[in-house]
């Protein structure tokens, strides 16, 4: 394990863009790929890079994830690992809650100090990617940097949407500038290199990930910029001129999920025959919380390219370029067609299934003879019987009881219950 190192990895604010998802739970909790949460791609990239002592600063409907941590992080006595919740919280210094993704490092720093480092690897919970962090370290160490900053190169019409970084000699960082207008972009070109010339790639976007040298991240918090409280608006573009601040470049898999679409997206793209984003690398593996749950029993479905969690029941006619997450239930006769379906929380018995019925009350799960296409389905919804979701451009953006409607994407809410024959 890395002994230098401690990473921080930031819980998120309210993330409304991603709502309906995130009305119950912190983005960072979101599941992902049907048996993950967001959480566990930072915490695994840390892992995986041998960094073992971790800090996730939680504050907004931090309750799920606060216990999917305390659930799944377990070492041994023996080591010095951990993944330990720094939650917001009053002080007589400070009666506010976090104001900022730099606020909430600063107010945690008391807490940070006991620990024994030279180095701050500060990391997002909510993106999704592979990455070493020993090479990014190395490359930190070896320039001599004060800050350093993972980038990405991103095309023209992207570029508009990221912080974009302009670069000189050595990697050094010269300028920033918040999501700039495309009629500015000709002056932040940077070397991006030869291949990432050729696809058009000349501008380096932030990804959020950062290596602070101990010194330089209190300094920076506690004196220079006291009462600056983010780091991708403020800190960062304060300091190059007062730092050495280099940029480290990575040309991998990188997606930040900021929206219901880019989610979506994110999930369906793991069920290509080649991801670009690997859940089946020895070398990288995705962890978390291990389960003891049967093997997913199928019986009469075509299935085409779709990715199926452990413990489902699956009867369903088809299914199609789909995420199916624990415990999914699905009826026969249904068809299910690029869809994310979360799964469930826990097992209906026999007596609770025969009472739902009783009582009118779909079960668990989704029914029989259903179609839905372009939808997730958060968890433990009950959908009933001949059941058609139909989600696409031809919906407008609106937000029900039941579901929301995002970019033509259905958003079936935690919980929600849809009667036999509802129709969207």
């Amino acid at each position: 394990m890395i002994k230098n190192v401690v990473a921080v990895i930031l819980g998120g604010g309210a993330g409304s863009r991603l709502s309906p998802l995130t009305s119950t739970r912190s983005k960072p909790a979101v599941p992902i790929a049907g048996k993950y949460r967001l959480v566990d791609i930072p915490i695994s990239n840390c892992l995986n890079s041998d960094i073992g002592r971790m800090y996730v600063l939680t504050q907004f409907n931090s309750a799920s994830l606060n216990k999917h941590i305390k659930n799944t992080y377990h070492f041994s006595a023996f080591s010095s690992a951990f993944v330990d919740i720094i939650a917001a919280e009053q002080t007589p210094d400070n009666p506010a809650w976090f104001q900022g993704t730099a606020d909430a490092v600063r107010q945690s720093l008391r807490h940070i100090n006991q620990q024994d480092f030279d180095y701050v690897l500060i990391l997002s919970g909510d993106q999704l990617y592979q990455m070493d962090f020993q090479e990014m370290i190395e490359e930190h160490i070896k320039n001599n940097a004060e800050i350093s900053i993972a980038t990405i190169p991103v095309a023209a019409k992207e570029a508009t949407e990221f912080g974009i970084l302009k670069k000189g000699t050595d990697n050094i960082i010269q300028s920033f500038i918040e999501k700039p207008k495309s009629e500015v972009l000709s002056e932040w070109v940077s070397d991006t290199g030869d291949a990432m010339k050729t696809q058009g790639r000349v501008y380096l976007a932030s990804m959020g990930i950062y290596i602070f040298n101990r010194n330089t991240l209190f300094n920076t918090l506690l004196d220079d910029f006291k009462e600056s409280t983010d780091f991708g608006k403020e800190i960062i573009p304060y300091s190059i001129n007062k730092h050495k601040v280099v940029s480290f470049q990575y040309e991998g898999y990188w997606t930040d999920i900021g929206n219901i679409h880019s989610f979506f997206e994110a999930n369906l793209a793991l069920t290509k025959d080649v991801p670009e984003f690997n859940l089946f690398d020895n070398k990288k593996a995705v962890y978390t919380r291990a389960r003891m749950l049967p093997p997913a029993k199928i019986s009469g479905t075509t299935l085409e390219k779709t990715i199926i969690a452990e413990g489902c029941i699956i009867n369903a006619s088809r299914v199609e370029n789909s995420v199916i997450g624990i415990r999914t239930r699905i009826g026969y006769g249904t068809t299910i067609v690029s869809c994310y379906i979360m799964g469930t929380d826990y097992y209906e018995t026999l007596e609770e299934m025969n009472s739902a019925k009783s009582n009118g009350l779909p079960g668990l799960g989704i029914g029989e003879r259903c179609y839905i296409k372009n939808a997730i389905i958060d968890k433990n919804c009950r959908i009933g019987n001949d059941v058609r979701i139909n989600g696409g451009k031809h919906l407008s953006n609106s937000e029900h009881l039941l579901y929301s409607i995002k970019d033509g994407i259905v958003v079936v809410k935690k919980g929600a219950v849809l009667p036999d024959g509802f129709v969207i």
